[in-house]
């Protein structure tokens, strides 16, 4: 032991410097180290090791509900589409079904007569040939069928993606879509 260790309290053969040391003969005693559990706990609460993993966890959470939320927003808007395109492609096929007898012996400028009465029947077909399954063609139909105009109602089912984690359920969205028949001026 040097005389600084002895000035600054440290042992030399420990290297610890907690109590000041009291010189006795040629020995080194320490004092006992007042509060050392006290000191051990205190700094144990303010050591901030394993915060990082708690923010890391946090943020992996909010980004997959933003992904979810993204994706499935995304899924949802595309099928919504979808069902309103096959809706507009399913009632002009349905307004295509014309009566032609009643055409060929109409007078010059009238406008066709569509066969009303088929108007389900090919919305049905056509929702089936679109590929859609069974409770969409069940559910797709016509909600409006005179002479002149139909309308039509196409439903589509789909599962989200990342949101079927939490909500596990399909969705239906329904499109809508509306034709006439309409000849232009004769030639």
């Amino acid at each position: 032991m040097t005389a600084t260790d002895f000035a600054c309290g440290t042992d030399s053969a420990s290297g610890t410097g907690n109590a000041p040391a009291t010189r006795t003969g040629s020995d080194v005693v320490t004092a006992p180290a007042t509060g050392g559990l006290r000191h051990r706990v205190l700094a144990r609460l303010r050591d901030d090791r394993g915060s990082g993993a708690a923010a890391v966890l946090i943020f992996a959470i909010v980004f997959m509900a933003l992904a979810a939320f993204v994706v499935d927003g995304g899924l949802s808007i595309s099928k919504r589409e979808r069902a309103a395109d096959i809706a507009e492609q399913a009632a002009r096929y349905a307004a295509q079904d014309i009566d032609v007898e009643a055409l060929r012996n109409a007078p010059p400028g009238s406008q066709p007569v569509i066969n009303d009465a088929d108007c389900d029947a090919r919305v049905k077909d056509f929702a089936q040939q679109s590929g859609l399954d069974a409770n969409d063609v069940a559910g797709s139909g016509c909600t409006l069928a005179r002479a002149d105009r139909v309308e039509v109602t196409i439903q589509l089912t789909y599962r989200p993606v990342l949101t079927g984690f939490f909500y596990n359920h399909d969705i239906v969205v329904h499109g809508t879509a509306a034709a006439e028949s309409v000849t232009g001026p004769a030639n």
